[in-house]
């Protein structure tokens, strides 16, 4: 059974960081290519970033370019998303999610097999 546990979400000033890690099991992480994905109330589910499956290529959504940066272990089944600089704007629930397609960043909601349960992510001002 796939599971994606996030964790790593907090309260924090604007300005601050945070460190948000994802554990896999039940799958190897290295034959998946992996996103972060954030909610906020009342809005969709949007990509921040992803990563393919070596970590060789990433992409970032506007909003993260510059302050956030996603990277894997594989070794350690478990990925990574460092957020700097955060903004109040950057409070949402943040997903974890694993693509099973040959797309080395998958950045649609659609193109992702498995999710993780969220962390909250709140940034104060």
């Amino acid at each position: 059974q796939v599971q994606l546990v996030e964790s790593g979400g907090g309260l924090v000033q604007a300005g601050g960081s945070l460190r948000l890690s994802c554990a896999a099991s039940g799958l190897t992480l290295s034959n998946y290519a992996m996103g972060w994905f954030r909610q906020a109330p009342g809005k969709e589910r949007d990509c921040v970033a992803s990563i393919s499956w070596r970590g060789r290529n990433t992409y970032y959504a506007d909003s993260a370019k510059g302050r956030f940066t996603i990277s894997r272990d594989n070794a350690k089944n478990t990925l990574y998303l460092q957020m700097n600089s955060l903004k109040p704007e950057d409070t949402a629930v943040y997903y974890c999610a694993a693509s099973s397609l040959y797309i080395r960043t998958p950045s649609l909601y659609r193109e992702y097999s498995y999710w993780g349960q969220g962390t909250q992510v709140t940034v104060s001002s």
